[in-house]
């Protein structure tokens, strides 16, 4: 079957497998070594790269920013904990749901695909409109997108509570089902940037006209990426939900939005690995930077208390990185492009 894969698509299945070695290593690393607080840590991380790796396959290969993710997993997360929390624990927390959500209780497997299939339904009737826009205009509208659903979430709290929080959704995920779900979703981003769609994706980024002239479907190509990029949000929004047991909306709006775009743009738009190599770089900053917020001491010397430190690391490492590295630190590199430079064994034989 890897035979009749294109050499990048070989390529992506290599790259893939490295990262996925370094996942597997830092989840090894937790149950040798970690604390049971480091867990909640790793998996929040985790669920932040299944959204950076999802804003990579649309943004990164299309080259146009997006901010609408939150939305999507939002949706996501609420669609699968109505469907799976109990119908005594919704009689207490969603007493006047309409429709009778109050009313029903499903299986984990059955309340996550239902919950793919609406943010999918909603990912491809926004992607419609989306992908015939470019530049500021799909800006603008994937955060009118943001804007709406958080409203929603926020206005409609005899479904989804407002500002309080859907408790009693049951607690099914742990550590492993994320790792396992992060591996699968590098691989899928890594084959779809090699596949035909994905280069032609990024043909019609670098120049539009000359993809068009070359037959290329713009609005096809863009579409496909929108509505894929959307079930790695919602994949990461079920995630979420179905591992703390309980969902607010005040989590999918703006500062998780800048959060997740400012780990793509310091790994680099344009790399898979960078999504990854970003995700965990600021992750790590961000946990230093707290502990540092609450005045720690030092060689036996007390620190002050710095609030608000972590959102200044945000937005210095955005704007360095946009001066000093516009294209990230991997740029268009990927993972296998890190290896020595000794061309690789298929292509030393010629394949």
């Amino acid at each position: 079957m890897i035979q009749h894969l294109s050499k990048d698509q070989q390529k992506g299945l290599i790259g893939s497998a490295l990262l996925s070695l370094m996942i597997l290593s830092i989840v090894g690393a937790y149950y040798l070594w970690g604390e049971s607080f480091h867990a909640r840590i790793l998996y929040a991380t985790f669920v932040n790269l299944l959204v950076v790796v999802g804003l990579q396959v649309f943004t990164g290969n299309a080259n146009i920013t997006g901010f609408s993710h939150a939305a999507f997993m939002g949706v996501a997360a609420y669609a699968a904990a109505i469907c799976v929390t109990p119908i005594a624990m919704k009689a207490i927390s969603l007493p006047v749901a309409p429709w009778g959500l109050n009313a029903f209780e499903l299986p984990a497997l059955v309340s996550a695909m239902i919950a793919l299939a609406i943010t999918g339904v909603l990912g491809l009737a926004t992607g419609l409109v989306v992908v015939r826009l470019s530049g500021v205009g799909v800006t603008i509208t994937s955060i009118a997108i943001l804007v709406i659903v958080h409203s929603i979430f926020m206005h409609r709290t005899d479904i989804f509570k407002g500002n309080q929080a859907l408790f009693g959704i049951p607690k099914i995920f742990g550590l492993a089902h994320i790792t396992v779900l992060v591996i699968v979703a590098i691989f899928v981003a890594r084959l779809f940037r090699e596949s035909s769609v994905g280069l032609q994706l990024r043909a019609s980024s670098d120049d539009e006209a000359g993809a068009r002239s070359m037959g290329v479907d713009v609005h096809r190509v863009r579409l496909i990426a929108w509505v894929l990029s959307t079930f790695f949000f919602a994949t990461a929004g079920i995630s979420y939900a179905f591992y703390l047991g309980t969902i607010s909306a005040r989590p999918f709006y703006f500062n998780f939005v800048f959060l997740t775009v400012a780990m793509l743009i310091l790994g680099g738009l344009r790399s898979v690995t960078g999504a990854v190599l970003g995700t965990l770089l600021i992750t790590i900053g961000l946990e230093v930077v707290r502990w540092m917020e609450t005045g720690p001491t030092l060689i036996g010397i007390k620190l002050p208390q710095m609030l608000g430190l972590s959102g200044l690391l945000l937005g210095v490492v955005i704007v360095a990185v946009m001066a000093f590295l516009p294209n990230g630190i991997m740029g268009n590199r990927e993972a296998e492009d890190l290896l020595p430079s000794r061309k690789l064994k298929g292509e030393k034989n010629g394949v």
